[in-house]
């Protein structure tokens, strides 16, 4: 007979938890709300993680913080390895991001966003000693056809070919870095067009790979946290995402194969995350094509969310009121 510890053990992160951890996004953006283009990115990242922390703290859950805001000494609330939850219910990996674009937020631009990601523990790859990655991502028609080794010029006209419109049509997301300047000038030269990011390439993948979108796929090299984030997404969404870790220099790759991660190697999805259980919460912080951010409309300050959840294939979206009043 199973006991009830080997039953605890057993449970998975499902539907009801997701309904559970966008209060944790919601209280997060509603805290950095405040602060949004006041140009002070660490106090709306402080209110937001504080926000959330207290939140999480409520969930049932056994979660460990795998992606967080850093390690112990340096990051206070939400470090890597931190135990987050009320000790109850399924074992879970962690990855959280109480602001993805905080620089956004600050300067009161679009597509910033409060995100956590859940994972069946051990499913979640840890990739913090390197912190670059090189991301291909986009819809269910890129499985089997794109390579993130390829020019992006084929990676382009494949995609094109596999969506069935032209190449002239197509719209792939970049991070405006002057690391992708070649990139750019490559995409341009193929004859697609841009759409350049001043940050949050999360959203710029999830846009990638969700149907209607305008934009095709999102390439470049962003946080490998991110990567990581974007996968749990991607899988709920049937979307196709690969990556490459891009060290710095030789000590960081050097401290990333001791910590068993592969150099010049490209992880698929199942590599970057191995469980097929994921669930994905984000609500705006600011307005973006994926959520509208916080607002508040007279006595009430209305969130808009997203949970992607890949068991099921399913994608809810929530709006929620809250009274202004209790929140100040």
């Amino acid at each position: 007979m199973m006991s009830h510890l080997d039953f605890v053990k057993n449970l998975r992160p499902d539907r009801n938890l997701g309904m559970e951890l966008v209060r944790a996004t919601e209280a997060a953006a509603i805290s950095a709300r405040h602060f949004i283009g006041k140009g002070d990115k660490n106090a709306a990242d402080g209110a937001a993680v504080d926000a959330m922390r207290a939140f999480l703290s409520t969930v049932d859950m056994q979660g460990v913080i795998v992606i967080g805001e850093g390690e112990k000494d340096d990051a206070p609330m939400l470090y890597n390895g931190e135990q987050v939850g009320s000790g109850q219910g399924p074992m879970c990996d962690i990855a959280v991001d109480p602001i993805d674009g905080t620089s956004l937020t600050a300067a009161g631009r679009q597509n910033a966003l409060s995100v956590i990601a859940v994972a069946d523990r051990g499913s979640m790859l840890d990739a913090s000693t390197v912190f670059y990655m090189d991301k291909l991502v986009a819809g269910e028609e890129a499985r089997g056809v794109l390579d993130i080794r390829l020019p992006i010029a084929e990676n382009i006209r494949l995609l094109a070919k596999a969506k069935g419109k032209p190449v002239d049509e197509m719209v792939i997301a970049v991070l405006d870095r002057p690391r992708h300047a070649g990139l750019i000038e490559d995409i341009r030269a193929a004859g697609a067009a841009t759409r350049l990011m001043l940050d949050g390439d999360v959203a710029g993948g999830i846009n990638a790979a969700m149907y209607g979108t305008r934009i095709d796929m999102c390439v470049g090299t962003g946080g490998s946290p991110e990567g990581i984030v974007t996968t749990c997404a991607i899988k709920a969404l049937g979307g196709f995402i690969q990556g490459m870790l891009a060290p710095k220099d030789e000590e960081e790759a050097a401290r990333g194969i001791a910590a068993g991660l592969k150099m010049n190697y490209v992880y698929s999805a199942d590599e970057l995350v191995t469980s097929d259980n994921t669930l994905f919460v984000a609500t705006g912080v600011t307005d973006g094509g994926l959520v509208q951010g916080v607002r508040r409309k007279g006595p009430i300050i209305r969130t808009d969310s997203i949970i992607l959840r890949s068991a099921s294939g399913t994608i809810r979206r929530i709006q929620s009121d809250y009274s202004a009043e209790r929140w100040g």
